[in-house]
């Protein structure tokens, strides 16, 4: 219990620390504050997104001293390099492309596009660091975060894995959402970007 509640408190504190990020996210950007948005921050993540922990409370597990810490390092870690990835793209976009991107100058696809009122635009696409990985690598550890919270439970029951299958089909629909958005937008820069990043989510498989 103790290993679920304190990495959930480690990704609520680096919501709140990034929150300004938020911002410029699918869900504000794109999908507005519908119904959808509403209900889902009010009723399904409070109740869902913390199913394992309750879970808990009936079903209390002792895991150990050298397992729970395991547990932990490695879902403070997936948290970290959620958070980075997120920071990485930021930083890129906020210096036009002009920083470094794991100790090396960041490489780029520099796309235009035209908006709904007729104006071209430019936009900068990254293409290393850990968006060179795949497109949506930033999901990866945001699943196996939650996977890490939950494993306290270990594997008697079906019910605390709710919310990291739900959460996996949600991401992977979010980013199929996404590529087909960028697409349309980005055009023929969007395929020189798929090229060059060929996996959408998983490295080297997806």
């Amino acid at each position: 219990m103790l290993v679920n509640t304190t990495l959930m408190l480690v990704y609520v504190t680096k919501f709140f620390w990034w929150e300004a990020g938020y911002w410029s996210t699918m869900d504000i950007a794109h999908d507005r504050a519908g119904f959808y948005i509403c209900w889902g921050c009010l009723v399904w993540v409070p109740s869902v997104y913390t199913s394992p922990g309750m879970y808990l409370v009936n079903h209390p597990v002792n895991l150990g001293t050298q397992l729970a810490l395991f547990i932990l390092v490695a879902g403070i870690l997936c948290i970290y390099i959620n958070y980075d990835c997120d920071r990485q793209r930021q930083e890129f976009r906020r210096t036009n492309g002009k920083c470094l991107v794991w100790g090396k100058a960041p490489s780029k696809i520099e796309a235009s596009y035209t908006t709904s009122s007729g104006q071209t635009k430019r936009s900068l696409l990254l293409t290393s660091g850990w968006w060179g990985l795949s497109r949506h690598f930033h999901y990866v550890p945001e699943i196996l975060a939650a996977f890490f919270w939950t494993v306290p439970a270990l594997f008697n029951h079906f019910l605390p894995y709710f919310y990291v299958i739900f959460l996996t089909i949600l991401l992977f629909d979010r980013a199929k959402r996404d590529d087909d958005r960028c697409r349309s937008k980005y055009g023929k820069y969007w395929k020189l970007y798929c090229d060059k990043v060929p996996y959408r989510i998983i490295p080297g498989i997806y």
